[in-house]
């Protein structure tokens, strides 16, 4: 265990969106004696899966009910996990708490979801929380370095997945996205608001289309957390559905920072890159 969980204090606040994720953290967090309080978000969370936890109901944009409720629990650090659709200002139902800090709430908004969230998070510290993330929470989550599958990346996925590191360190400052896919030695498609699944999907049409010539197992998606990002929020992540799609796109492989990106279901994945031949590597931030 960590230094930073083991200073954790119980309960713990997470605000949780949807996919499996919240309950990952929520679950790793009460195998170590630390009780969970969860904050589901309205259409985003799954009501069935929350429903083993102690967990109260909010809709987007209500940020004083939620502090009203991390307080009456009795949660002094909090954390956001899980998946959400970006809203957009005029569709989110502001509360008074959100009212009183709505210069705050506009200025987060003007940014990527990096920027978004972390704004968003600096609200609840000047309310007296502490904000974690997922490296405090539930470090056991994560992503190891080196590979963890049978099959390794040959030279050519080698020097794709340099090439897709600096790509990535390069578009760093302009928050657009985590990913990219590299595929002997040319960059074909950068992660953008369709997401990871999204981008893999693009790839496996281009290629149905002919658009480039590699034939099917070269190639590498590669994805890392932005440059500077603040690593308690959004941080990228990879599961069976990223196989799935990398193996959809013909690709050889994925190439993901170690210690800062998230390995949901890790033996499920596993075992799907496996079966595929895909490599599963963890390589230096």
């Amino acid at each position: 265990m960590t230094s930073a969980a083991q200073n954790l204090s119980s309960p713990v606040g997470v605000i949780a969106g949807g996919g499996a994720m919240p309950f990952a953290v929520a679950d790793s967090l009460a195998a170590r004696g630390i009780a969970v309080v969860i904050l589901a978000l309205k259409s985003a969370c799954d009501p069935a899966a929350v429903a083993r936890f102690r967990h109260h109901w909010i809709s987007v944009g209500q940020l004083g009910k939620a502090a009203r409720l991390l307080r009456s629990e009795g949660c002094r650090e909090v954390m956001f996990i899980g998946s959400l659709a970006r809203p957009s200002l005029s569709e989110i139902r502001l509360d008074w708490g959100a009212l009183r800090a709505m210069g705050d709430v506009v200025a987060a908004f003007r940014g990527g979801d990096d920027h978004l969230l972390s704004g968003i998070g600096s609200i609840f510290e000047r309310d007296g929380f502490r904000m974690i993330g997922i490296r405090e929470a539930a470090p056991d989550l994560l992503m190891p370095k080196g590979c963890i599958t049978r099959a390794t990346p040959d030279a050519a996925a080698t020097a794709d997945i340099a090439r897709g590191r600096e790509v990535l360190a390069a578009l760093s400052p302009f928050d657009i996205g985590q990913a990219t896919v590299v595929i002997d030695g040319h960059v074909v498609a950068v992660e953008d608001i369709e997401g990871t699944d999204g981008l893999l999907a693009r790839i496996a049409r281009l290629r149905n289309e002919g658009r480039f010539r590699a034939r099917a197992g070269y190639g590498v998606l590669v994805k890392m957390a932005k440059s500077g990002q603040d690593l308690r929020y959004d941080l990228p992540t990879v599961g069976p559905r990223t196989v799935e799609g990398v193996a959809g796109a013909g690709l050889a492989g994925i190439a993901v920072a170690a210690g800062t990106t998230i390995a949901a279901e890790p033996q499920a994945m596993i075992a799907s890159a496996d079966k595929a031949g895909l490599f599963i590597m963890g390589i230096d931030p």
